[in-house]
């Protein structure tokens, strides 16, 4: 018995393989990341590059805030080019509910539907360590869609500089790759996160 000789695509046909790959990433995600860019810098349009919100400076990466959904999956699964259909996510983020937190919670809800068509490219979750039996109660009536999500088994979520949810509710914004680059929290109103959100669906083809 004699072994089957491997054969290898020609060098042509792999760069033609790599040049395609490298096509697709920029037509599928080039415009999320320049729209990115183009955010944080007001880079092609000054004239409407303040934003309302706390922008995370350097992004940080999903995976260290150590969560994961309902479905008992790593958040960090549901970002990056290999999904589908990668969404932009609102974070909820607080230690114990309080008055600020249900404020936060609402005003993500109330957000999310006046941005009207655009409404199902924004996907809304919340970390809340403790939820208080008067809110438990309302749960299900008032936030049906709303996820909870947990911290992973032995991980301890770091969360963004200022954005400790132990000291203060927070929303954060998750873009379709994974990055965590804004936050809002008590003292931001609807129209502040509604403006960037409107700016940056403007921009971004991508979630």
């Amino acid at each position: 018995m004699t072994d089957t000789p491997q054969i290898s695509a020609p060098p042509e046909q792999a760069r033609r393989g790599r040049r395609m790959a490298t096509l697709l990433f920029v037509i599928g995600f080039g415009p999320m990341i320049f729209a990115t860019v183009m955010f944080y810098t007001g880079w092609f349009n000054p004239a409407t590059s303040t934003n309302k919100g706390q922008l995370v400076s350097p992004l940080q990466p999903v995976q260290v805030l150590s969560l994961q959904g309902a479905d008992d999956q790593p958040l960090e699964n549901r970002f990056g080019l290999d999904q589908p259909d990668p969404r932009w996510h609102l974070i909820i983020a607080a230690e114990t509910c309080e008055a600020q937190c249900e404020q936060l919670l609402y005003l993500a809800r109330q957000v999310n539907i006046a941005l009207g068509k655009n409404a199902d490219r924004i996907r809304r979750a919340a970390y809340i360590g403790e939820l208080p039996e008067p809110l438990a109660a309302r749960w299900a009536q008032e936030y049906p869609d709303l996820e909870r999500l947990r911290v992973q088994d032995t991980r301890q979520p770091q969360w963004p500089d200022g954005a400790d949810p132990a000291a203060e509710a927070q929303i954060l914004v998750v873009d379709p790759m994974g990055n965590v680059m804004m936050r809002y929290g008590p003292q931001h109103t609807g129209k502040d996160m509604l403006s960037d959100l409107k700016h940056l669906l403007k921009l971004s083809q991508v979630g």
